[in-house]
């Protein structure tokens, strides 16, 4: 499967946004995905996650309450609203997808990668 990240961009602290992942090649039904993120000088980190089926979600503490994962299967499409956006959240996004570990927080549980997309929040 291709993943495909976008709707990133620069963002005033407390606004929103919502990034998109388009999955191409296979149908995303199939697949467990999540979110991680990148800063500038840190290790990539988990954002959120969600089940195949869309039963199960995970959040990093950091994001409960502010994020939301979703899934539309009939459009191949995961999406990641943002809310209540904090200068912390400036990152590059990833979506990743797996296939056989569920709604993991572990990047290397993940088989398949997006190119990411840049999220800037100016305080």
């Amino acid at each position: 499967v291709q993943l495909q990240a976008s709707g990133g961009g620069l963002m005033q602290a407390g606004g929103s946004l919502r990034l998109s992942c388009a999955a191409s090649g296979r149908t995303l039904s199939s697949y467990n995905m999540a979110w991680f993120r990148q800063a500038p000088g840190k290790e990539r980190e988990f954002v959120a996650a969600l089940s195949s089926g869309g039963g199960v979600s995970r959040y990093a503490d950091s994001m409960k309450g502010r994020f939301t994962i979703s899934r539309d299967n009939a459009k191949s499409t995961v999406y990641l609203q943002m809310n209540s956006l904090e200068s912390e959240d400036t990152a590059v996004y990833y979506c990743a997808a797996n296939t056989y570990w569920g709604a993991s927080r572990r990047a290397g549980e993940y088989e398949y990668w997006g190119q990411g997309t840049q999220v800037t929040v100016s305080s």
